[in-house]
């Protein structure tokens, strides 16, 4: 049974480290892959709770059941946990990512020599598009455009992009918060739970070096 039990758990921590690499995604300045990072944390995040959920067959039913209940009822009362199940059905079932961008400007002209010399091409420069990113709009010789993305410092323009659909108040302090943030806090709250069903299951503490997480394949030797 205990074979099966960390097999299961083994499944869910590889979930989650797909999960995690959305992430990667997210935060890594590829803003053509920040859309997808966002799906592919949001799908397979919640797919950690739905893999867990196979524990009930080798633990029982009632062991389960009094282990996750509290769990579960916690997920529920969590405005951005519940948040994050209602975002994975839209993605799934519309396809919709409800995602706004905000900036915050302080920029001159004179700030433009701060950035070096255009690319060739260049007609333009934006500020906080649709994936967040600014830079230059390139003029192509065939007539179409493409976008240059450069880093902004914060000094310049702060633009973040958040989660339009959030349901608190406008003045809730999760409004104010990236999606960067948000997602980070999914993540731990997840891992928490991964980490929980080792302890209760399998008798096993998640190791933590410099109070980092490690994956279970690592050992700390002291």
């Amino acid at each position: 049974m205990s074979n099966e039990i960390r097999a299961i758990i083994q499944k869910a921590e590889e979930t989650l480290q797909t999960a995690r690499f959305g992430y990667e995604d997210l935060t890594s300045g590829n803003r053509y892959r920040r859309y997808s990072g966002i799906r592919n944390l949001v799908v397979f995040g919640r797919s950690v709770t739905f893999v867990i959920q196979n524990l009930k067959t080798p633990v029982g039913s009632d062991r389960f059941d009094v282990w996750y209940q509290p769990i579960q009822e916690k997920m529920k009362s969590d405005v951005l946990m519940k948040y994050f199940v209602t975002l994975r059905n839209e993605i799934l079932k519309q396809g919709k990512l409800p995602v706004s961008t905000s900036a915050s400007v302080n920029f001159s002209s004179s700030d433009m020599a701060k950035l070096g010399t255009p690319p060739p091409g260049a007609s333009g420069f934006f500020i906080g598009d649709q994936t967040g990113g600014s830079g230059w709009e390139i003029e192509l010789p065939d007539g179409t455009k493409e976008k240059y993305y450069v880093e902004l410092p914060e000094s310049m323009a702060k633009v973040q992009q958040h989660f339009s659909e959030l349901p608190v108040p406008d003045d809730d302090d999760l409004k104010k918060k990236s999606i960067e943030e948000l997602c980070e806090y999914y993540l731990k709250e997840l891992e928490g739970v991964v980490d929980e069903a080792r302890k209760a299951f399998l008798g096993e503490d998640t190791q933590r070096a410099g109070g980092k997480r490690l994956p279970p394949y690592l050992r700390v030797v002291k």
